[in-house]
């Protein structure tokens, strides 16, 4: 009876042990191998941007150049972005031991008021088309990275761009989003010249492994290295034959070219618009999760919403839960809505006033009086943002509209019972309307390079993607970054559209740090599910022992209770995406809890990341299965 007692005792010990234990003790060999540099390490959204990184460094760049070559690279092949979108980076100078965000961010152009909106009927500002456009801001961050940063040439680090707008094999993803989006794009004359090489046949865009050329486009590029390359013949810097490309492209004959394409398909982008736009090299916010130190760009991105959910999860023991347990997964769904409740409210542009109450949302205090919010058995459909003033001695300036503040599913939705699955579920796909989409998913926008001389670039370049308006012969497409405004305060006052003013986007670049060296540098494409996947890829490899690429490809969950950041910006408490292997026990225990479900084969999202090793010297590379994420390393 002894010896029976104790094989029992000893099999539940093993049974309870295997449950609490990390995802990499139950799955199969990852299907990506982690890809080990010493030298540098490139990992972007496809195998053909990374290659374009790799040639940097080959050629003697640091991570900066083949960062930039990289954003360059995506930006070119279309890889859910163009050349008129955004760039938001993090950089860590081993020089100076100092995290530097990049603002690269375009501005509301003149005229873009909410006024204009509402007597239009709108909303908010639309999903697509010219009124949906901000300044493009991609341009002028690569070019003041490069400047202050980088060592090559800008001519250099173009080539590889260059060279693929002469022309380079379409991909099938990308193929596929131009022929499914023909009807925006025939709209527009310079993009239907571009994207629509085969106007009049059943197939009008591309096809898989055609050679698709952009001569526009390359003529703008070499414009640009013409200017740099005057400028050093002149006896120009380094730095200063640089920034005459900035200048050609904001003030001169590219500047002329692309407010003159815009104007004619409707747009507001006027010349001063361009000349006044600056890239900002800002501080980053941080916060420290059991002694790692997390840097996020500002409160115009959603970063700072991954370092409250961080707060406030300091405060239960994750660990010991399980991963993806049933309660894991219900505290961190009620962590990231507290989180992203503030996000809605309280998140905008920085530079103008009043300044959003940085200091009280990150702030310990704050975080643990949010964490008594959460219901140990219940998902909470009304959670609402809370109030950081008094935690930062402040008061509310917009008290009035947060007592009013409703979190109300939009009229068009009909909320599913309990425990099904839910369909056609809008969640900010800025290409399809609905999310999670393996379209959407499959290009990405994240980029991580690292170098052995301690350079670390983290990037979420985006804007600018199919359907885009493309601006006259630049062959440059616009950002539709304007519909991540509001135009009613009552929807986030923080947030209103206004000339010169930046709206808070998604996109959410990340650098940790052990000891005060890096540790990790990651980033994720995907909207508001960025910050979401990526708070679980650090859990992953924090709390539950994965390495990098096990925990790019580990299955995420996704809360859809937040206003989501594009088209009708629809909100939809209690919904949770889960992976198709979840199991029926879990599912069941979840339904208990009031949640509702959508499912995906892959729910990592298309995360990309460098860990660094420390021990041994060296640099590990993940890249996620959910799209073609890809990463070359030496």
């Amino acid at each position: 009876m002894k010896t029976e007692s104790r094989f029992v005792r000893t099999a539940l010990l093993f049974i309870i042990s295997a449950v609490m234990m990390p995802h990499s003790f139950f799955s199969q060999r990852p299907q990506k191998p982690v890809l080990y540099g010493k030298h540098w390490v490139a990992v972007t959204g496809k195998p053909i941007a990374a290659t374009a990184g790799a040639r940097i460094f080959m050629k003697g760049g640091n991570a900066v150049d083949a960062a930039c070559a990289m954003i360059a690279a995506t930006s070119t092949m279309w890889d859910t972005l163009g050349w008129g979108g955004e760039t938001q980076a993090l950089i860590y100078n081993p020089k100076t031991g100092k995290v530097i965000g990049v603002n690269a961010l375009g501005m509301a152009p003149t005229g873009a008021t909410a006024e204009l909106y509402k007597s239009k009927g709108m909303k908010y500002p639309p999903e697509y088309g010219p009124l949906s456009a901000v300044t493009p801001g991609t341009p002028g961050g690569i070019f003041v990275m490069l400047a202050e940063f980088g060592k090559l040439s800008l001519k250099d680090v173009l080539e590889p761009s260059i060279e693929m707008a002469d022309g380079y094999p379409m991909d099938a993803g990308t193929a596929s989003v131009i022929e499914r989006q023909k009807s925006w794009l025939k709209q527009w004359k310079y993009s239907r010249e571009v994207m629509l090489p085969h106007t009049g046949r059943e197939r009008e865009g591309p096809v898989e492994g055609e050679i698709f050329k952009q001569a526009d486009l390359a003529a703008t590029l070499r414009k640009l290295v013409d200017a740099e390359q005057s400028a050093l013949k002149a006896g120009k810097s380094r730095k200063d034959a640089i920034m005459a490309a900035y200048d050609r492209f904001y003030k001169g004959d590219i500047a002329k070219e692309l407010v003159r394409g815009t104007k004619e398909e409707g747009g507001l982008i006027t010349e001063a618009d361009l000349a006044k736009w600056k890239v900002i090299l800002e501080e980053p916010v941080s916060a420290s999760y059991k002694g790692i130190d997390v840097y996020k760009l500002d409160t115009w991105t959603q970063g700072p919403a991954m370092l409250q959910a961080l707060n406030i999860l300091e405060n239960v023991d994750v660990k010991s839960m399980g991963y993806n347990s049933p309660k894991y997964i219900h505290t961190v769904y009620q962590a990231m809505s507290l989180a992203f409740a503030d996000r809605d409210f309280y998140y905008g542009d920085p530079y103008f006033p009043p300044a959003e109450p940085r200091a009280g949302l990150l702030s310990k205090e704050y975080a643990k009086e949010r964490a008594k919010l959460i219901r140990p058995d219940r998902n909470d459909p009304d959670i609402k943002p809370g109030d950081p003033y008094p935690f930062q001695q402040g008061r509310n300036p917009f008290a009035a509209l947060l007592e009013k503040w409703k979190n109300v599913p939009a009229d068009s939705q009909t909320q599913a019972p309990p425990g099904t699955m839910a369909q056609n579920t809008p969640f900010g796909d800025p290409i399809n309307g609905s999310f999670p989409d393996d379209n959407f998913y499959g290009g990405t926008t994240s980029v991580q390079a690292a170098d052995a001389e301690g350079w670390v670039v983290s990037v979420t370049p985006s804007g600018g993607w199919i359907p885009a308006v493309i601006a006259g012969r630049t062959g440059i497409g616009l950002s539709q970054r304007a519909q991540q405004f509001v135009i009613d305060a009552a929807d986030g006052p923080y947030n209103v559209i206004e000339p010169g003013k930046r709206p808070r986007v998604t996109l959410t670049p990340t650098l940790a740090f052990k000891d005060k060296k890096p540790y990790l540098c990651f980033s994720v494409q995907g909207g508001d599910s960025q910050d979401q996947n990526l708070l679980q890829f650090f859990l992953n490899m924090v709390e539950f022992g994965m390495n990098v690429q096990q925990a790019t490809e580990a299955p995420n969950i996704n809360s859809f209770q937040m206003r989501s950041s594009f088209g009708a910006h629809e909100i939809r408490p209690g919904r949770v995406l889960l992976a198709n292997s979840t199991t029926k026990e879990v599912r069941d225990e979840l339904t208990k809890m009031g949640y509702t479900f959508t499912f995906q084969e892959r729910t990592s999202g298309p995360i990309t990341a460098i860990y660094f090793d420390r021990k041994n010297g060296s640099m590990w590379g993940g890249a996620s299965t959910h799209g073609d994420d890809y990463g070359i390393a030496w």
